[in-house]
C-alpha cells in the first residue's frame, strides 16, 4: 500500500450537506522509523513533546503494528485493527512502536451531520481506541473513500460522506454487539424478534416467554433494549403499526377490522398509536393512499 495524502477544499454546497471530507490518505511506519516523520504533511504535524489539537473529526485504522494513543483522559494501547477516534479541539498524541512500526489509514471529516453523529455514546473522548479488529469491511469503506479522494469527481464529497456513514454505522453496530458475543441472552433475544415477526397479529406473552428461556423479564427487557434500541413491547407494536399502513392500503378492510385483526383491545387505542407513530390518523392515511392508488391506476 503506498503513501497518499491529500488535503480537501470545501465548497458551501458540500459544507451545506452536513459531512465533508477534509483530508484523507494512508502511511507506511517501517519499524524503527522516527515518528512523527519530517514528511508527515504541513498542518498535521507535530512533536510528541507538545502534541496538537485538530479543527476536525478524524479517524485512524491501524492495518498492521502497535503503538500508544494520548489525550487527557489517559494512554491506550494500539494494536491491528484498532480504530482511533480524535475530536476536534481534544489534546492528543500517538505513535507506533518502535520494535513494530504501523501501516494507518484516515480521514478527517467535518459538518452539522458529522457532529450529531458523533455525539453518539458509541463515540467519546474518554475512549478514543476501538479495537475492531481486521474486517474486511471497514477496510473496503477506506479504500472506497480513498479512491473518491484521488479521483476528485463531480459529487465526490457527497458519496465519500455516505461511506464515511457507513463506517460510523459499523462502529456503532460493533459496539453494540460486542456485550452480547457467545452470551446465550443474544439467541432469546433474535428468538423473540422472529416469534414477534412471525405472529405479528398475535401479542407475544413476555412473561411467559422469558419463564419458558429461565431468565427474569426485567432482565430480558434490559438486554432487549440494549440489543435492538427499543423496548419488547415497542418492538412488538411497530410491527404491528407496519402491518396497519399495508393492510389499510391493500386489503380492503374498516380501520375497525384492522385494528381487531391485530389484537389491539379497541380501535380508539389502535387510532391513538398509529398517529403517534405515523403522524396522522388511519382514516387519514388510508384516504391519502388509496387517493394515490386511484390517480395511478
Amino acid at each position: 500500500m503506498e503513501d497518499f495524502f491529500k488535503y480537501l477544499a470545501t465548497s458551501e454546497e458540500d459544507q451545506d450537506w452536513g459531512l465533508f471530507l477534509k483530508t484523507a490518505g494512508t502511511f507506511r511506519v517501517p519499524a524503527g522509523s522516527n515518528y512523527p516523520s519530517e514528511s508527515h504533511p504541513a498542518g498535521y504535524y507535530y512533536t510528541w513533546e507538545e502534541g496538537r489539537r485538530l479543527m476536525e473529526y478524524q479517524i485512524n485504522y491501524i492495518i498492521d503494528g502497535s503503538g500508544i494513543y494520548e489525550n487527557n483522559y489517559g494512554q491506550f494501547r494500539i494494536g491491528p485493527g484498532s480504530l482511533m477516534i480524535t475530536f476536534p479541539g481534544e489534546w492528543h498524541r500517538y505513535m507506533p512502536l518502535k520494535a513494530t512500526g504501523w501501516t494507518e489509514m484516515y480521514i478527517g471529516f467535518n459538518g452539522s451531520m458529522a457532529q450529531k453523529l458523533m455525539s453518539r455514546p458509541q463515540f467519546t473522548v474518554a475512549q478514543p481506541v476501538i479495537p475492531i479488529g481486521n474486517k474486511e469491511d471497514i477496510l473496503d469503506t477506506y479504500l472506497r473513500i480513498m479512491d473518491l479522494v484521488r479521483n476528485e469527481q463531480p459529487g465526490f464529497q457527497q458519496i465519500a460522506s455516505g461511506w464515511v456513514v457507513k463506517l460510523l454505522g459499523n462502529i456503532v453496530a460493533f459496539e453494540k454487539q460486542k456485550g452480547f458475543s457467545g452470551k446465550p441472552i443474544k439467541a432469546i433475544i433474535e428468538g423473540a424478534c422472529f416469534t414477534m415477526r412471525r405472529e405479528v397479529i398475535k401479542n407475544l406473552d413476555m412473561i411467559q416467554f422469558t419463564t419458558k428461556h429461565n431468565i427474569s423479564y426485567s432482565y430480558f427487557r434490559r438486554m432487549f433494549k440494549k440489543y435492538t434500541g427499543v423496548s419488547p413491547l415497542q418492538y412488538q407494536m411497530q410491527l404491528k403499526i407496519i402491518l396497519a399502513r399495508d393492510m389499510l392500503t391493500n386489503s380492503g378492510k374498516s380501520i375497525k377490522e384492522i385494528s381487531y385483526d391485530l389484537g389491539f383491545e379497541s380501535i380508539h387505542y389502535f387510532s391513538r398509536l398509529f398517529k403517534e407513530k405515523v403522524g396522522v390518523s388511519p382514516s387519514a392515511f388510508a384516504k391519502s393512499h388509496q387517493a394515490g392508488n386511484s390517480r395511478t391506476a
